[in-house]
């Protein structure tokens, strides 16, 4: 048990709570393949003033961690998030500007994803004790700024995540959630569904758009179908021909395979906004698609970061492009709304225990699957 000298760094905690010296982690010790992935126990951490300590009840798996694991964001890395896993699997490399915003501060503990219960809170956060004992969900995107630059920091690549027992965050980034769902469930919900409700807020999607979805069977992907549908917009989404009726069954009105052209198929300019996580040799494909003064929104590109773009194809049909990586402001109370009012539902494709991670990363590698994965830590 933990001595008084770390008691006394909490203000308030759940009925009978002591926080134990230590933990069941994933640490991610450098960029490279899964045998930087140790499974093992680390001191529990303590919430500072201001942060909440939460029990981790399920944690979601994202391309995030595998790609920063794999260290893809680096200028360097040119090929598929595919390509990379195959080589950096085998023979570690380290990238000192692989990291989501610069160098990832390993060894680190990641899981962007994250359902868990509020146990304890630091000092100075008396304010936040209706959060004690309540299930709930971590923006992981985080604005120190203020809403109003966007610079931002995120759990699980610039500080400690959730692949473990616990984590600490301020206590502003946690929003409880009312709802039926397993812990499960709603662990495949921050990263994916904020990042597609962030593109599709800030693209100014509407009931009059005709929007079309690439890697539409993805985390992401199926997130924005869903999305899009919900508000009340026409959804033709990309995927492959085993995965047609899962995709169709999200709410996609029209479901093309990657084996189809899809400009034969829709007509070049029938397409008023692209969701596009993909990109690679399909990326001016898309733009064809769009009609004057359409949007295109990217947050992700697994098929292959560097394109190619004929600027005559952006701006002489006035095309407005959108770069996506931080969260705005309304996304995280929005989705929690939709969670409680049931107008979303989960996709949960499968569960591992937290020490499974890398059967759990293979087989999402593999993408066979529609949805998302997600990881348990072992109980308290």
């Amino acid at each position: 048990m933990a001595g008084s000298g770390r008691l006394q760094t909490l203000a308030r905690s759940i009925p009978d709570f002591t926080p134990p010296p230590d933990m069941w982690a994933v640490v991610t010790t450098g960029n490279g393949g899964y045998d930087k992935l140790d499974y093992r126990r680390v001191p529990t951490p303590l919430p500072a003033a201001g942060e909440a300590l939460v029990q981790v009840l399920a944690a979601g798996i994202n391309n995030t961690e595998i790609n920063t694991r794999l260290g893809w964001y680096s200028s360097s890395v040119t090929g598929s998030t595919g390509d990379l896993s195959v080589s950096q699997e085998a023979a570690a490399e380290h990238k000192p500007d692989g990291g989501w915003n610069e160098a990832t501060p390993f060894p680190i503990i990641q899981g962007t994803d994250c359902c868990g219960r509020v146990v304890a809170l630091g000092q100075g956060e008396d304010a936040g004790t209706d959060l004690l004992g309540r299930r709930v969900l971590i923006r992981a995107c985080m604005r120190p700024q203020g809403f109003g630059s966007m610079q931002n920091v995120w759990m699980a690549s610039d500080f400690n995540g959730a692949f473990a027992q616990f984590v600490t965050v301020p206590a502003t980034e946690i929003f409880p959630v009312e709802c039926g769902w397993s812990d499960a469930e709603l662990a495949t919900i921050p990263c994916a569904y904020a990042t597609a409700e962030t593109m599709l807020h800030r693209a100014g999607c509407s009931v009059s758009d005709h929007v079309f979805v690439t890697g539409a069977s993805g985390g992401v992907g199926s997130a924005v179908i869903q999305l899009a549908a919900r508000r009340g917009a026409t959804v033709t989404a990309l995927t492959s021909r085993a995965k047609v009726d899962d995709v169709r069954g999200l709410g996609a009105d029209r479901v093309i395979t990657r084996d189809d052209d899809p400009v034969a198929l829709l007509g070049e300019g029938s397409v008023d906004l692209v969701i596009d996580n993909v990109a690679g040799v399909r990326f001016p494909t898309l733009l064809r698609l769009l009609g004057r003064g359409g949007r295109y929104a990217s947050s992700g590109a697994i098929a292959g970061p560097v394109v190619a773009l004929d600027l005559r194809d952006m701006y002489l049909k006035d095309i407005t492009m959108f770069g996506t990586t931080a969260w705005d402001e309304p996304v995280f109370p929005n989705l929690v709304r939709y969670i409680e009012a049931a107008e979303i539902r989960p996709l949960l494709a499968g569960s591992w225990p937290l020490r499974d991670i890398v059967a759990a990363q293979t087989e999402f590698s593999r993408r066979a699957h529609v949805g998302n994965f997600v990881l348990v830590p072992p109980a308290i």
